[in-house]
Formats: structure tokens, sequence, C-alpha cells
């Protein structure tokens, strides 16, 4: 038989670094899953991305067991990496803080597919550059549609 569904929590976190200090502990312990548990397992599924942010989606039971699922880096997160810059434009309409490419976007877009709620590529690029204008990082050149 099926375990039941008690609920969703949704956090951002540095891939290989968990530990039980805020925002893990709180969320983990207040609906009663073993912290010290989720973190070692945590850790262990992400040692290759150590460093990056890893949003993790982890779906509790109400028998106090839980599953998680390690989603791909934020877009604005791999788009400040490509560019080199530490945040976006304080006025990201008027002033660019760093220009990117095509393919750098191609790039990001592929690593996000199976995030991103769309069906091509070319939709998927569409997103990443309305982020990079959103973060004041300009797209050089034409779209390649």
């Amino acid at each position: 038989m099926a375990k039941e569904v008690a609920g969703l929590i949704k956090l951002q976190i540095k891939g290989g670094a968990a530990n039980p200090s805020p925002p893990v502990g709180p969320a983990l312990g207040s609906k009663g899953i073993n912290i010290m548990d989720f973190c070692k397992a945590f850790n262990a599924r992400t040692q290759d991305k150590a460093g990056k942010v890893l949003p993790v989606v982890i779906t509790y039971y109400t028998d106090k067991s839980y599953d998680f699922v390690v989603k791909t880096p934020p877009v604005a997160i791999q788009l400040m990496e490509v560019a080199k810059v530490k945040g976006g434009s304080a006025e990201p309409n008027r002033k660019k803080i760093a220009e990117i490419t095509w393919e750098q976007v191609r790039a990001i877009a592929t690593d996000k597919m199976p995030d991103l709620n769309c069906f091509t590529v070319e939709s998927a690029m569409r997103m990443v550059a309305g982020t990079a204008r959103s973060l004041g990082i300009a797209v050089k050149g034409e779209f390649p549609g």
C-alpha cells in the first residue's frame, strides 16, 4: 500500500553543505523528519556539485519517512557564474553589468531543460534570456532561431 503524503518542503541548499542549522534544521524538525539522516543523504548525493546552490523538494509522509528530489541550480545563479558577477544590476533596464553569448544561454537552457515547463530548447533559451535581462546581463548577437 502507498504511503500517505503529509506535505512538501522546498529548500535551497549549497551542494554537499547541508547541516542542521537554519534553514534546514527548523524546516525539517517542525515536520518530525530526522535532520541528520537527511543531511547525510543530501551531502552524499550532491558531493559532485559542491558549493552550488541546489533547490531540493522534500516529500514527507505521515509515518515520518521522506523522499527528496534535487533540482538543477537556479538560472539566475548559473547566469551570474557565466557572467562572473556577484549580483544583479540595481537598474537592469538602464545599467548593464555584463554580456553573454547565445551559446552560453543555450548551455544553461539545455542544463535546466528538465526543470523548465517548455518543450523546445529555443523556448528555454528565451526564458533564460529573460532572466538575464532582469539581472542586467545583455545577450549579444541575434537570436539563433
